[in-house]
């Protein structure tokens, strides 16, 4: 079936004209996707491909960030309802047991147990054997180059584009160190025009961050403040209090309280202005076709036990969307659209999953 989608196969001469794909008035125009970086949020790209698939809007070139890059991954080779089950099962207690927690290596989180699940709901794939053109986008720690990871081990170039610098440690391919691509390309439109897509639907999963990013010109200490102050050091404990005195300080500093921002609280909020502020800079120089942008801000970036309500969240978004891409399509190729149109089509789970099988 795989040889038969590519269109090696032996077809009928109708049946090659209808799916043959490129510019011309009864061609299907090659569709990208590119699904951008946001951690939990991005569970919404689940959503959005259920959306985009039901309409038979099936994408012939997926690239992908971070999260991006593991939906996508599990699309393309077929196990995008392993990946939903999974993604629906998380509960809060079982997310910290992906947590392989480190405090001698280059991230808080060594990310083997994680790479373990992925290895079980996608397989052991190479990227170049997938059914799809299929990019997985990452950074060079030495370097800050952009790296396209376009062959070799999927579950491999996964963990590298999600390796949030800090949380998860580099991963090694080849002779690069490579972390989180969304410090250099968090919605990679750039990747899915340059492995040949014509209409390009990137998902932003950060557009929504009303009131951030702003500019506040005239601020300072009032001058009635009172200078800050080191706290006071908590009197030494002995026996078993020691530990958990030490315990309990490590997660104030880590967690942070109400009056101030932990460790982690910190480095993810950098993290997220730093790839608002990439990603308006990107868009602007090289927009997509169609933009769909979830309503996302309110799920934390660590919130990977809601994503029931997240992939609700991409579903929505993707269908407010569906006229403008069948738009493009139809502007693109009006002849492919007017035949789709009148054979109908199956909402299926797209051609790709089903090449897969």
């Amino acid at each position: 079936m795989l040889q038969n989608w590519l269109g090696q196969g032996q077809k009928h001469e109708s049946d090659k004209d209808k799916d043959k794909v490129g510019l011309g008035p009864s061609r299907r125009p090659l569709i990208g996707l590119a699904l951008g970086g946001g951690a939990a949020r991005g569970f919404a790209h689940i959503g959005i491909l259920r959306a985009l698939l039901e309409r038979n809007i099936v994408p012939d070139v997926v690239v992908g960030t971070s999260i991006g890059a593991a939906v996508g991954g599990a699309y393309v080779t077929g196990h995008l309802d392993t990946f939903e089950e999974w993604a629906r099962g998380l509960q809060p207690r079982n997310v910290l047991g992906y947590l392989d927690i480190q405090l001698n290596g280059s991230g808080l989180i060594g990310g083997a147990k994680l790479a373990a699940q992925l290895d079980q709901s996608i397989g052991r794939r190479l990227i170049e054997e997938l059914p799809a053109k299929f990019a997985a986008i990452a950074t060079e720690v030495s370097t800050g180059h952009e790296i396209w990871l376009t062959h070799g081990r999927l579950v491999e170039a996964l963990r590298a584009s999600y390796a949030l610098p800090g949380i998860f440690s580099p991963v090694r391919i080849g002779d690069r160190w490579l972390v989180d691509g969304a410090l250099v390309n968090p919605v990679p439109v750039s990747a899915a025009r340059a492995l040949g897509a014509e209409i390009v639907i990137a998902v932003n999963l950060n557009a929504d961050n009303f009131g951030h990013g702003g500019t506040i010109s005239a601020f300072g200490t009032p001058p009635d403040a009172p200078e800050e102050q080191a706290s006071p050091a908590p009197p030494p404990k002995s026996g078993i209090g020691k530990f958990f005195s030490a315990e309990r300080t490590m997660k104030r500093e880590f967690f942070g309280s109400v009056n101030r921002p932990g460790i982690s609280t910190v480095m993810v909020e950098a993290f997220n202005i730093m790839q608002d502020r990439i990603t308006r800079a990107r868009l602007a120089g090289d927009p997509p076709d169609v933009l769909i942008s979830p309503r996302v801000t309110k799920i934390g970036w660590f919130d990977f036990h809601r994503a029931e309500e997240t992939i609700a969240h991409g579903r929505r978004a993707a269908e407010r969307a569906l006229e403008s891409i069948e738009e493009a399509i139809a502007i693109l190729a009006p002849g492919h659209a007017a035949l789709e149109n009148k054979e109908g089509s199956d909402p299926t789970t797209g051609r790709i999953e089903k090449a897969a099988e």
